[in-house]
């Protein structure tokens, strides 16, 4: 990990013990998480479009990096917005590589424990236990229409119903309304790029990883050299975990950490 090395990355500079414990050491990012400049509501500063879009950007670049440029496959297999972390000038910065895995070009990949963070997580790996940079792929498409909508990938709606934001966003594609989605606290933003962020969040989130494309092409269509391709609002082509309610519930009441809340539960079976 300390071998990464990406402008979009928080650098791991080292490690250090103290009395027993193990800590990491990372730069140091004077603006916190984003998550909480998207969901603080007594957080007074609100990012603008052009931050957003840039910070988009930065981690893609970041996956781009992590996926085709380094010298082995590195899975992050947790990307989420308090997971990004901001610098002085707010661009965003990918951390937290507690659940990364590291592999070797062209090997089979083999079934691992079950992790990531429930809204982030592809169909197929709760139900095969294997993560690919398409798992990554999917979690970056719920993390832009995270930025984009200011809102969390599930979102409970009554005691017993919940909100699942790549569906609500396919509901109001069909309608030919995505802008509506977009974060109501952004009173000026471009409707053109909103669009291509909306819909390529949308393509990433794919239930067919198949059709999902991958960071070279994702980069691509955020720098606009190649166009989004045209996508259906059908919302059964857009899968996430098949988790209950509760499930989630339960998944709470089992956990120890008190961080831990309905709309950021990380599911890590079998240990880091």
């Amino acid at each position: 990990m300390g071998r990464l090395r990406h402008k979009n990355l928080v650098q791991l500079l080292g490690y250090c013990r103290r009395k027993g414990e193990l800590l990491l050491v990372y730069e140091y990012m004077p603006n916190g998480s984003l998550d909480d400049y998207l969901f603080i509501k007594d957080n007074l500063k609100n990012l603008t479009w052009s931050q957003r879009l840039n910070i988009i950007k930065g981690v893609a670049s970041a996956l781009l990096y992590l996926h085709e440029d380094w010298e082995q496959v590195v899975l992050h297999r947790d990307i989420k917005a308090s997971n990004i972390l901001l610098d002085a000038d707010l661009n965003g910065r990918l951390g937290d590589f507690g659940l990364a895995r590291f592999h070797d070009r062209g090997v089979n990949l083999e079934a691992t424990h079950v992790v990531g963070t429930i809204g982030y997580m592809t169909p197929e790996l709760t139900a095969m236990g294997v993560a690919t940079t398409k798992t990554d792929v999917y979690a970056f498409g719920a993390f832009i229409l995270e930025v984009v909508c200011g809102r969390r990938p599930i979102v409970p709606d009554g005691p017993r119903d919940q909100v699942i934001l790549v569906k609500w966003v396919a509901s109001c594609g069909r309608r030919d309304a995505l802008t509506t989605t977009v974060d109501s606290k952004l009173k000026d933003f471009n409707a053109e790029e909103a669009k291509l962020l909306l819909k390529l969040g949308m393509l990433c989130s794919q239930s067919n990883s198949e059709n999902r494309p991958n960071m070279i092409q994702i980069y691509q269509y955020l720098e606009g050299n190649v166009s989004v391709p045209g996508i259906s609002f059908d919302t059964t082509g857009f899968g996430m975990p098949n988790i209950s309610h509760e499930t989630v519930t339960q998944l709470i009441t089992a956990s120890s950490s008190a961080n831990f809340s309905y709309e950021d539960v990380t599911i890590l079976f079998g240990g880091r």
